[in-house]
C-alpha cells in the first residue's frame, strides 16, 4: 500500500509541475528572430522591449488554421473590451506573402510578426516557446513577466479573466 501512495504521489508532482505556468521566456526564445510586416528582422527580446509597461495577449496563428481563423471572432471580442492591451499576432505561415494576404482577409488589428523558419511550429522559435497547437495564446504583463503561458482556443474564459486581473 505504501508503494501505491508514493508512485500516485510521484505522478500526482509530476502532473502538477508540467502543468505550471512559466513566469519568463528562455534565452532561446527572446534570441528567436521574427519579421515584420516592413520584412526587417527583429529579435523577440526587441518586440517585447518595444511593448513594455504595457499588458500584451499574444497569439500564435496562421493564416491557414482553421481553429485560429475560428477563434478570430473572440480574439475581436477580446479587443473591444480591453482597448489597452497590445494584441501581437505571431504567424506561422509558409510565405511573407500569404501571411500578409491572411491579416488583410481576416482585417486582424493589431501588431504582427512572421516567424520566417521553414520548420515553423517545429522550428527554433516555436520550440522555444513550446509550441504545439495553434491558435495558442500567451499573456504578459506591464513588466514583461508572463501571466498566462499556454491557452488554447477554447480557454477564451481563462484568457478573459487573466486580462480582467491585469487592469
Amino acid at each position: 500500500m505504501k508503494k501505491i501512495l508514493i508512485i500516485y504521489a510521484i505522478a500526482l508532482t509530476s502532473i502538477s509541475c508540467s502543468n505550471a505556468q512559466q513566469k519568463d521566456f528562455s534565452k532561446k526564445a527572446l534570441n528567436g528572430v521574427l519579421t515584420t510586416t516592413e520584412n526587417k528582422e527583429v529579435t523577440f527580446k526587441d518586440v517585447l522591449e518595444k511593448y513594455k509597461g504595457k499588458t500584451i495577449l499574444m497569439e500564435v496563428w496562421a493564416s491557414w488554421c482553421g481553429d485560429c481563423v475560428g477563434a478570430m471572432p473572440k480574439v475581436k471580442e477580446l479587443q473591444a473590451t480591453n482597448p489597452d492591451v497590445v494584441f501581437m499576432f505571431v504567424s506561422m505561415d509558409k510565405t511573407f506573402d500569404k501571411w500578409n494576404a491572411g491579416i488583410a482577409k481576416h482585417d486582424l488589428n493589431g501588431e504582427h510578426y512572421w516567424v520566417n523558419d521553414a520548420e515553423r511550429m517545429k522550428g527554433a522559435f516555436g520550440k522555444s516557446i513550446d509550441v504545439d497547437w495553434i491558435p495558442r495564446y500567451i499573456i504578459i504583463n506591464k513588466k514583461g513577466k508572463i501571466e498566462l503561458y499556454r491557452a488554447i482556443e477554447t480557454e477564451f474564459d481563462k484568457i478573459n479573466a487573466t486580462l480582467k486581473t491585469l487592469k
